[in-house]
Formats: structure tokens, C-alpha cells, sequence
């Protein structure tokens, strides 16, 4: 592990920090979506109710679960990597996911009219901007 007093062992610490913060993010939110599918389907039929999206909520369920699991998953195993062999490439990916998820919620919420619940996605995307610039960093 670098010298934490240093820009590289800064650097360092920063894409730990924020790979671990995009995993538990991601992760509990995409587990919770397996283990509680009818759950969520049920209360987001009702959120999309008035809007274009209410005939695919079940689809729209699946596919961000896919994409959160996934930028959860790359980055845990991209912080592990990050700690142990110091390559961010893993959860640089993780990052660009977790972007992607969050634009793709940010839809959904726009769509579905719920401006309050939209603005609440917004530091999460720019810490994940933020995430991928830290992780471009070698």
C-alpha cells in the first residue's frame, strides 16, 4: 500500500473509498430487487401507473436489476483488486455501470413524474462521474 501522504496513495485511497461506496449501493439495491421482485414490480406498477412506462414496469424491474447487480459486483471485485493489486480497471467498469444505472432511474423517475424523487439521483451521479475519473487514474 503507497504512502497515504502522497498524490498516488490519495488516489489511491479515493478509488478504494468510492468502489466500495458504488458496490454496497448497488448491491443491496439489486438484492433487494431479487429477493423482493413482487414487491418492487408491485409498488413501481404503481408509480408508473400514468405513465408511457406502465405496461413494462416487470421488464424495466429486470433490466435494472441486471445492471445493478452487475455495477455492484465489478465493483467489489475491482476494490479487492484495488487494494491487493492495485489495478482499477474492474472497477472502473463498475463505475461506468453504476453511471449508466443511475441515468436509466433518472428516466424512470422523469417519467413517471416524480421530480423529488429524480433530484435525489442526482449526487449519485456525480459521484459515479466522478468514480470513473478516480479510476481512470493509474
Amino acid at each position: 500500500m503507497p504512502n497515504m501522504h502522497t498524490p498516488e496513495g490519495a488516489i489511491h485511497l479515493l478509488q478504494t473509498a468510492v468502489s466500495a461506496f458504488l458496490a454496497i449501493l448497488f448491491l443491496q439495491s439489486g438484492i433487494d430487487k431479487i429477493v423482493d421482485r413482487r414487491g418492487n414490480i408491485e409498488w413501481l406498477k404503481g408509480h408508473f401507473a400514468k405513465s408511457p412506462l406502465a405496461g413494462i414496469v416487470p421488464a424495466m424491474v429486470t433490466a435494472i436489476t441486471i445492471l445493478e447487480i452487475a455495477a455492484g459486483a465489478l465493483s467489489a471485485i475491482g476494490c479487492v483488486v484495488i487494494i491487493f493489486g492495485r489495478d482499477p480497471t474492474l472497477a472502473f467498469y463498475g463505475a461506468v455501470i453504476s453511471a449508466i444505472a443511475i441515468v436509466a432511474l433518472f428516466f424512470g423517475q422523469r417519467m413517471a413524474k416524480d421530480y423529488a424523487g429524480a433530484s435525489v439521483l442526482v449526487p449519485y451521479f456525480l459521484l459515479a462521474l466522478a468514480a470513473i475519473y478516480l479510476l481512470a487514474q493509474y
